[in-house]
């Protein structure tokens, strides 16, 4: 299985760069892990049209890049437990062999990429860095496939 996350900005701390290769290098033994950063648009002012206009942006860019099974990371989705997760990603097996999950800037997912998706999941109503939850994401795809395998490492 291919499982690709596609984010808006780069990674500039290196603390998080880390902890994401690790659960890369974790995660190659169950399936081909990339990530896919597209640049962040510079907002030019702060009213609500200058953020629709660089949410849109992204959004059309996001929509360009994803393949698969689209699962969208937004705090309106659905709630999974983690166990729940991995059942979803152990059907998806089934029916696809790539699954992208999408994760917004600092303004948060487009309309149009919430409706090309075909899951929407939340990890809760608490707002995080979009480049922590790169990390947040892998980790939790990563237990995904040790609870399917059955391993130790989700107690």
């Amino acid at each position: 299985m291919n499982v690709n996350v596609v984010c808006i900005g780069k990674i500039k701390e290196a603390f998080f760069r880390d902890a994401l290769d690790e659960y890369a290098k974790r995660l190659s033994r169950f399936c081909r892990f990339t990530v896919t950063e597209l640049a962040e648009k510079q907002l030019e002012g702060k009213n609500e049209a200058d953020i629709r206009i660089v949410k849109e942006d992204e959004g059309k860019r996001i929509v360009k890049a994803v393949k698969g099974y689209v699962v969208a990371l937004d705090m309106r989705g659905e709630q999974l437990s983690s166990e729940a997760l991995s059942a979803k990603l152990t059907g998806l097996t089934n029916v696809t062999s790539t699954v992208t999950f999408v994760i917004g800037g600092s303004y948060g997912l487009a309309d149009c990429v919430l409706q090309r998706a075909d899951f929407v999941l939340s990890f809760g109503k608490m707002t995080f860095p979009h480049q922590l939850m790169r990390v947040i994401a892998a980790e939790q795809i990563y237990r995904a496939f040790t609870i399917a395998e059955g391993s130790g490492y989700h107690k």
